[in-house]
Protein backbone atom coordinates (compact mmCIF):
# COMPACT_ATOMS: atom_id res chain seq x y z
CA UNK A 1 0.00 0.00 0.00
CA UNK A 2 1.36 3.36 -0.95
CA UNK A 3 2.77 5.77 1.92
CA UNK A 4 2.00 9.20 1.10
CA UNK A 5 5.70 9.87 3.18
CA UNK A 6 7.66 7.75 1.50
CA UNK A 7 9.17 7.87 -2.09
CA UNK A 8 7.39 5.80 -4.67
CA UNK A 9 9.94 4.28 -7.12
CA UNK A 10 8.50 2.52 -10.47
CA UNK A 11 10.90 1.05 -12.95
CA UNK A 12 10.48 2.39 -16.69
CA UNK A 13 13.17 0.54 -19.37
CA UNK A 14 15.95 2.58 -20.64
CA UNK A 15 17.66 2.72 -23.90
CA UNK A 16 20.77 0.75 -22.28
CA UNK A 17 18.61 -1.10 -20.27
CA UNK A 18 18.96 0.16 -16.84
CA UNK A 19 16.18 1.10 -14.56
CA UNK A 20 14.52 4.60 -14.67
CA UNK A 21 13.23 5.92 -11.99
CA UNK A 22 9.81 7.47 -11.04
CA UNK A 23 9.41 9.76 -7.91
CA UNK A 24 6.34 10.68 -6.52
CA UNK A 25 6.34 12.60 -3.10
CA UNK A 26 3.67 13.72 -0.43
CA UNK A 27 2.48 17.16 -1.61
CA UNK A 28 1.65 17.84 1.67
CA UNK A 29 5.06 18.06 2.62
CA UNK A 30 5.85 20.28 -0.45
CA UNK A 31 3.68 23.17 0.54
CA UNK A 32 6.44 25.84 -0.66
CA UNK A 33 6.83 25.02 -3.82
CA UNK A 34 3.06 25.27 -4.44
CA UNK A 35 1.61 26.80 -7.63
CA UNK A 36 -0.02 30.26 -7.65
CA UNK A 37 -3.78 29.24 -8.25
CA UNK A 38 -5.67 27.76 -5.26
CA UNK A 39 -5.87 24.11 -6.95
CA UNK A 40 -4.45 21.15 -5.96
CA UNK A 41 -0.68 21.33 -6.87
CA UNK A 42 0.26 18.80 -9.62
CA UNK A 43 2.37 15.35 -8.82
CA UNK A 44 5.54 16.05 -10.44
CA UNK A 45 7.36 12.66 -11.59
CA UNK A 46 10.63 12.17 -12.35
CA UNK A 47 12.03 9.48 -15.04
CA UNK A 48 15.48 8.80 -15.84
CA UNK A 49 16.56 8.79 -19.36
CA UNK A 50 19.77 8.44 -21.91
CA UNK A 51 19.97 11.71 -23.37
CA UNK A 52 21.75 10.95 -26.23
CA UNK A 53 20.24 7.50 -26.57
CA UNK A 54 16.40 8.68 -25.58
CA UNK A 55 14.56 5.26 -24.82
CA UNK A 56 11.33 4.86 -26.88
CA UNK A 57 8.98 4.47 -23.85
CA UNK A 58 10.52 7.68 -22.25
CA UNK A 59 9.91 9.67 -25.53
CA UNK A 60 6.37 8.09 -25.61
CA UNK A 61 5.57 8.95 -21.94
CA UNK A 62 6.52 12.54 -22.64
CA UNK A 63 4.48 12.54 -25.58
CA UNK A 64 1.52 11.26 -23.99
CA UNK A 65 1.86 13.97 -21.40
CA UNK A 66 2.09 16.92 -23.86
CA UNK A 67 -0.58 15.62 -25.54
CA UNK A 68 -2.74 16.04 -22.54
CA UNK A 69 -1.72 19.40 -22.39
CA UNK A 70 0.40 18.66 -19.53
CA UNK A 71 4.36 20.48 -18.89
CA UNK A 72 7.35 18.41 -19.18
CA UNK A 73 10.58 19.79 -18.43
CA UNK A 74 13.64 17.86 -20.83
CA UNK A 75 17.52 18.41 -21.29
CA UNK A 76 18.22 20.06 -24.42
CA UNK A 77 21.41 20.74 -26.33
CA UNK A 78 21.84 24.22 -23.47
CA UNK A 79 19.86 24.23 -20.50
CA UNK A 80 16.98 22.04 -19.32
CA UNK A 81 13.70 23.57 -21.28
CA UNK A 82 10.07 23.56 -19.92
CA UNK A 83 8.24 22.26 -23.26
CA UNK A 84 4.41 22.04 -23.79
CA UNK A 85 2.11 22.10 -26.66
CA UNK A 86 1.73 25.74 -28.00
CA UNK A 87 -1.83 25.02 -29.68
CA UNK A 88 -3.76 24.31 -26.61
CA UNK A 89 -4.45 27.69 -24.94
CA UNK A 90 -4.78 25.57 -21.15
CA UNK A 91 -1.10 24.47 -21.80
CA UNK A 92 0.08 28.08 -22.70
CA UNK A 93 -1.45 29.15 -19.74
CA UNK A 94 0.12 26.47 -17.15
CA UNK A 95 3.42 27.00 -18.45
CA UNK A 96 3.12 31.34 -17.24
CA UNK A 97 1.95 29.70 -14.60
CA UNK A 98 4.26 27.08 -13.08
CA UNK A 99 6.86 29.83 -14.04
CA UNK A 100 5.52 32.80 -12.34
CA UNK A 101 6.02 34.69 -16.02
CA UNK A 102 4.26 37.74 -17.07
CA UNK A 103 1.78 36.85 -20.16
CA UNK A 104 3.51 39.96 -21.92
CA UNK A 105 6.51 37.84 -22.54
CA UNK A 106 6.94 35.30 -25.24
CA UNK A 107 7.15 31.50 -25.38
CA UNK A 108 10.22 30.35 -27.68
CA UNK A 109 9.41 27.58 -29.63
CA UNK A 110 11.29 24.39 -30.75
CA UNK A 111 11.53 23.29 -34.42
CA UNK A 112 12.72 19.80 -36.39
CA UNK A 113 13.88 21.44 -39.02
CA UNK A 114 13.25 24.94 -41.36
CA UNK A 115 10.07 23.84 -43.04
CA UNK A 116 8.17 23.53 -39.54
CA UNK A 117 9.91 27.37 -38.89
CA UNK A 118 8.10 28.39 -42.36
CA UNK A 119 5.00 26.78 -41.60
CA UNK A 120 4.61 29.02 -38.15
CA UNK A 121 6.18 32.77 -39.25
CA UNK A 122 4.26 34.86 -41.31
CA UNK A 123 7.13 34.87 -43.37
CA UNK A 124 10.65 34.00 -43.54
CA UNK A 125 12.89 36.70 -44.59
CA UNK A 126 16.28 35.71 -46.23
CA UNK A 127 18.25 36.95 -43.10
CA UNK A 128 16.27 34.55 -41.08
CA UNK A 129 17.00 31.47 -43.79
CA UNK A 130 20.67 32.64 -44.02
CA UNK A 131 21.11 32.36 -40.72
CA UNK A 132 18.62 28.94 -39.47
CA UNK A 133 20.99 27.58 -42.44
CA UNK A 134 24.47 28.11 -40.87
CA UNK A 135 23.60 27.73 -36.94
CA UNK A 136 20.37 25.49 -36.97
CA UNK A 137 20.88 22.70 -35.63
CA UNK A 138 22.37 24.79 -32.57
CA UNK A 139 22.33 27.45 -30.01
CA UNK A 140 20.51 30.24 -31.73
CA UNK A 141 16.95 31.33 -31.42
CA UNK A 142 15.33 33.76 -34.10
CA UNK A 143 12.60 35.87 -33.92
CA UNK A 144 10.60 36.87 -37.20
CA UNK A 145 6.90 37.79 -37.19
CA UNK A 146 4.03 34.91 -36.29
CA UNK A 147 2.05 33.33 -38.86
CA UNK A 148 -2.06 33.74 -37.88
CA UNK A 149 -1.54 29.78 -36.73
CA UNK A 150 0.45 30.54 -33.89
CA UNK A 151 -1.75 31.75 -30.66
CA UNK A 152 -1.38 36.00 -29.94
CA UNK A 153 -1.13 34.25 -26.29
CA UNK A 154 2.55 32.44 -27.21
CA UNK A 155 3.63 35.84 -28.69
CA UNK A 156 2.91 37.47 -25.69
CA UNK A 157 0.54 39.44 -27.62
CA UNK A 158 3.12 40.84 -29.98
CA UNK A 159 2.71 38.94 -33.19
CA UNK A 160 6.42 38.05 -33.08
CA UNK A 161 7.88 34.10 -32.34
CA UNK A 162 11.13 32.87 -30.94
CA UNK A 163 12.28 29.52 -32.81
CA UNK A 164 15.14 27.12 -32.34
CA UNK A 165 16.21 23.90 -33.75
CA UNK A 166 18.15 21.88 -30.88
CA UNK A 167 20.42 19.31 -31.86
CA UNK A 168 19.69 17.15 -28.86
CA UNK A 169 18.72 14.08 -30.09
CA UNK A 170 16.10 13.68 -27.40
CA UNK A 171 14.29 16.98 -28.19
CA UNK A 172 14.44 15.62 -31.79
CA UNK A 173 12.71 12.17 -30.87
CA UNK A 174 9.87 13.94 -29.32
CA UNK A 175 9.57 16.80 -31.71
CA UNK A 176 9.25 13.66 -34.34
CA UNK A 177 6.97 11.65 -31.69
CA UNK A 178 4.29 14.90 -31.82
CA UNK A 179 5.32 15.60 -34.89
CA UNK A 180 4.57 19.36 -34.32
CA UNK A 181 7.15 22.43 -32.51
CA UNK A 182 6.87 22.74 -28.99
CA UNK A 183 7.16 25.85 -26.43
CA UNK A 184 10.87 25.67 -25.01
CA UNK A 185 11.21 28.11 -22.45
CA UNK A 186 13.99 27.71 -19.13
CA UNK A 187 12.61 25.35 -16.97
CA UNK A 188 12.76 27.32 -13.85
CA UNK A 189 10.97 29.61 -12.03
CA UNK A 190 11.08 33.32 -13.08
CA UNK A 191 13.95 35.06 -11.97
CA UNK A 192 15.45 31.71 -10.06
CA UNK A 193 18.91 30.50 -11.99
CA UNK A 194 18.57 28.34 -14.30
CA UNK A 195 18.85 24.64 -14.33
CA UNK A 196 21.49 22.40 -15.89
CA UNK A 197 20.41 18.64 -14.41
CA UNK A 198 16.92 17.12 -13.85
CA UNK A 199 17.75 16.95 -9.78
CA UNK A 200 17.80 20.78 -9.87
CA UNK A 201 14.53 21.37 -12.23
CA UNK A 202 12.63 18.56 -9.84
CA UNK A 203 13.67 20.61 -7.09
CA UNK A 204 12.42 23.80 -7.99
CA UNK A 205 9.61 23.11 -10.06
CA UNK A 206 7.91 19.96 -7.99
CA UNK A 207 3.99 20.33 -7.99
CA UNK A 208 4.20 22.90 -10.51
CA UNK A 209 5.00 20.22 -13.87
CA UNK A 210 3.77 17.24 -14.41
CA UNK A 211 7.03 15.37 -15.69
CA UNK A 212 10.56 15.67 -15.63
CA UNK A 213 12.94 13.78 -18.26
CA UNK A 214 16.21 13.79 -16.17
CA UNK A 215 18.99 13.13 -18.53
CA UNK A 216 21.68 14.34 -15.92
CA UNK A 217 23.67 17.63 -16.99
CA UNK A 218 23.21 19.94 -19.68
CA UNK A 219 26.88 21.30 -20.24
CA UNK A 220 26.18 22.83 -23.25
CA UNK A 221 25.82 27.19 -23.91
CA UNK A 222 23.25 28.53 -23.34
CA UNK A 223 21.09 30.31 -26.73
CA UNK A 224 21.84 33.38 -28.47
CA UNK A 225 18.69 35.19 -29.45
CA UNK A 226 18.28 37.63 -32.40
CA UNK A 227 15.65 39.58 -33.95
CA UNK A 228 15.21 40.01 -37.85
CA UNK A 229 11.86 41.18 -37.74
CA UNK A 230 12.88 45.05 -38.50
CA UNK A 231 15.03 46.34 -41.05
CA UNK A 232 18.47 45.89 -39.11
CA UNK A 233 19.16 42.29 -37.33
CA UNK A 234 19.11 43.47 -33.66
CA UNK A 235 21.35 40.95 -30.52
CA UNK A 236 18.83 40.48 -27.93
CA UNK A 237 21.08 37.99 -25.65
CA UNK A 238 24.50 36.73 -26.43
CA UNK A 239 24.96 32.90 -25.90
CA UNK A 240 26.79 30.27 -27.91
CA UNK A 241 26.79 31.75 -31.17
CA UNK A 242 28.82 35.18 -31.10
CA UNK A 243 27.53 38.53 -32.71
CA UNK A 244 30.69 38.33 -34.75
CA UNK A 245 29.54 35.10 -36.28
CA UNK A 246 26.14 36.06 -37.11
CA UNK A 247 27.52 39.46 -38.64
CA UNK A 248 29.66 37.38 -40.67
CA UNK A 249 26.81 35.13 -41.57
CA UNK A 250 24.72 37.95 -42.88
CA UNK A 251 27.36 39.58 -44.88
CA UNK A 252 26.86 36.67 -47.31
Amino acid sequence: MYDPGVVSRIPLANARGSEALILSLDRRERSSNLRPEDEAPVATDLIEIEHHQPSSEGIERAAAVIRRGKLVAIPTDALYALVADPFNLHAVSQVFVAKGRSAQRSLPLLVNDLLMAQDLARELSVRFKLLARHFWPGPLTIITPASARVPLKVTGNTGRLAMRQSRSPLVGALLASLGQPLIATSANISGQPTCRSGIEVFGMMDGRIDLVLDGGICSGPGSTTVDVTEPYWRLIREGGVSEKEIAECLKQ
